[in-house]
């Protein structure tokens, strides 16, 4: 453990946060991708199967239960109790030209040829692409409510800061994955452009808008 990945772990519970207040509070999942909550699903439920096998620490088994279950309760507010408000027109990425190739990647490209491992090495591949769907369906909408972008700023910051970390661990530990730094900085550059809109736009009372 070390700042930076305590501040991601943060980040990345706010984003959560954020999101299940905007869902409940508004009594709609408007703007919300639901496509991109099940890939998230998806990958927490992939990752988080050790949780069956081993024990790390108090903290790290409460976060992976929290992820999971923040993550089927979004999938649930957008797809049964609002799913009146969702706009699955517009959400309309195809999820499967994700999983596949992440799913064969997984199998040819992991640290052990072991189911667990498997699915691990998959989970962080396809994290590095979840947020995919949300953001297109931004460009397509041609816009963002700024509850929204809150969302996905944390979101984004929790991964750059866990690039952080990894060169942290790296430089005190010694410590190195190479798979998870790559689809880190995929996951990062992806959120570039997000970035600079949100500091440009957001942080000056505009609306975010992202190009179709």
């Amino acid at each position: 453990m070390n700042v930076f990945r305590l501040t991601g772990d943060l980040s990345h519970l706010a984003a959560i946060i954020i999101l299940l207040l905007k869902i409940w509070k508004s009594r709609s999942c408007a703007g919300i991708s639901g496509k991109s909550q099940i890939l998230f699903a998806i990958v927490f439920t992939a990752r988080y199967l050790d949780l069956l096998t081993s024990f790390i620490s108090l903290y790290n088994t409460c976060m992976k239960l929290i992820y999971i279950g923040c993550s089927y309760a979004t999938v649930y507010l957008i797809y049964m109790k609002f799913r009146a408000t969702y706009d699955g027109n517009h959400d309309s990425f195809r999820i499967e030209f994700l999983i596949v190739p992440v799913g064969g990647l997984a199998v040819l490209v992991n640290h052990d040829f072991s189911p667990l491992e498997i699915l691990w090495t998959f989970s962080i591949y396809l994290e590095s692409v979840a947020i995919l769907p949300q953001l297109f369906m931004i460009s397509k909408t041609g816009e963002a409510e700024t509850i929204t972008t809150h969302y996905l700023f944390c979101l984004g910051l929790y991964r750059a800061l866990y690039l952080f970390n990894w060169i942290w661990r790296y430089h005190f530990e010694g410590f190195f994955d190479l798979i998870a730094i790559v689809a880190g900085v995929v996951q990062t550059v992806l959120y570039c452009d997000f970035f600079y809109l949100y500091f440009t736009k957001v942080l000056k009372g505009k609306k975010l808008s992202l190009p179709a």
